[in-house]
């Protein structure tokens, strides 16, 4: 048995792990980087591969447990995220080099509960790392804001430029060093830690779009054409599925009337849409359910978000309110989208809305004018003579 196995020679494991750290080029490597988490991280793994060939289940947030934890810790410790993720990889090579030596029997189910285990571990450990670094920098940026935040919302100035980096560096090195775990091979491209690649290019490209969407903003003129519904959250609906594969989440697409249209500026729309969603995705648990609907009421269109957030907490303000509190674990984001979203949509002549379902979640609602109807040319007949 694996868990056997670990357990008889944890010590020569942790000795050839750190003989791993300590002749890797990158990242650099401390005295004490063995010392807190990887041990472990190592107990859980020998404790959840024994419960495997038991009746009794492991805790599955255990090992996610312990590895945000490490990720906080060797943070606090001044280690950088990188020494995390491969401190992760190297015991788990160490492993299963020291079993191929003694020809230790390792069943296909055992081996698939150590890259399950180690997948676990590195993705929660670069999640929480990134979690810490962007409630870092949101700090130093709150201390040393001299602007009104309306100003940063508009992203004007060095302060918006700079809020704007710093969400996209933080996103930019947690994709990296994901991507650089599943070239390795560590960890395969469908686990959690290909998930939080995903999850990081997404927000990569809702961060564009929105800084695309505030220049567009603050243009004298907004480009305004015919836009059929359907087309228009169709794209929103693709890049939807992606969000929530990632996370976990059922999304659900109601169909739309195929006759319905709007006038106005594809990429307003399609960013209002696309925050609107993100941020349902952002606060729904794992397993939770977002639904987009739309509907035409008289000649006006609403398009809902319906979301499985638990609902907004007393006390918490308006959602819509620029650096308001969030109501998740996930903090990633300066809080803008439902700003730009709302102004966006009142270039449009209508607006959004929020309606709290506590304990369960929240409904945002979009409502704007319906383009007028095209009426058919005449028909002009022609008479041959």
């Amino acid at each position: 048995m694996l868990h056997e196995f670990i357990a008889l020679n944890r010590e020569e494991i942790i000795s050839r792990t750190r003989e791993r750290v300590e002749g890797r080029k990158w990242p650099s490597v401390t005295d004490d980087e063995l010392e807190n988490g990887v041990p472990l991280f190592l107990t859980q793994l020998t404790e959840t591969l024994r419960l495997e060939t038991t009746d009794t289940p492991f805790p599955p947030d255990s090992i996610a447990s312990s590895a945000a934890k490490h990720g906080s810790a060797m943070m606090g410790a001044g280690f950088n995220v990188s020494q995390v993720v491969h401190d992760y990889g190297d015991i788990c090579q160490a492993i299963t080099g020291l079993a191929g030596e003694q020809d230790a029997p390792i069943t296909v189910h055992e081996f698939q509960t150590l890259n399950r285990s180690l997948d676990t571990a590195i993705a929660e450990a670069v999640t929480e790392h990134a979690r810490l670094a962007s409630q870092t920098s949101e700090s130093g940026e709150a201390a040393g804001r001299l602007e009104p935040a309306g100003a940063a919302a508009q992203g004007g100035g060095v302060e918006g430029i700079g809020q704007t980096a710093h969400e996209l560096r933080d996103l930019l090195n947690s994709a990296i060093l994901a991507f650089h775990m599943l070239k390795r091979g560590t960890v395969a491209i469908n686990g959690t830690t290909g998930a939080v690649l995903g999850r990081s290019l997404m927000s990569l490209r809702n961060i564009v779009d929105r800084t695309l969407t505030e220049v567009r903003l603050t243009a004298v003129t907004q480009r305004r054409d015919r836009l059929p519904v359907t087309t228009l959250l169709d794209e929103i609906a693709a890049a939807g599925v992606l969000d929530s594969d990632n996370r976990g989440i059922v999304f659900t697409f109601e169909p739309v009337d195929p006759r319905l249209a709007v006038d106005g500026d594809a990429q307003l729309l399609s960013t209002a849409l696309m925050n609107l969603l993100h941020n349902a995705f952002k606060y729904t648990h794992r397993g939770g359910r977002v639904v987009l609907r739309t509907r035409a009421k008289g000649q006006r269109l609403i398009i809902e978000v319906e979301d499985e957030c638990g609902g907004i907490p007393e006390g918490k303000g308006d959602p819509f309110d620029v650096f308001a509190d969030r109501r998740g674990s996930d903090r990633s984001g300066l809080g803008l989208g439902l700003s730009i979203a709302r102004k966006a949509i009142r270039l449009h002549g209508g607006d959004i809305t929020v309606r709290n379902v506590p304990g369960k979640g929240c409904v945002f609602a979009i409502e704007m004018p319906l383009a007028a109807k095209v009426e058919p040319a005449a028909r002009v007949l022609t008479k041959t003579v």
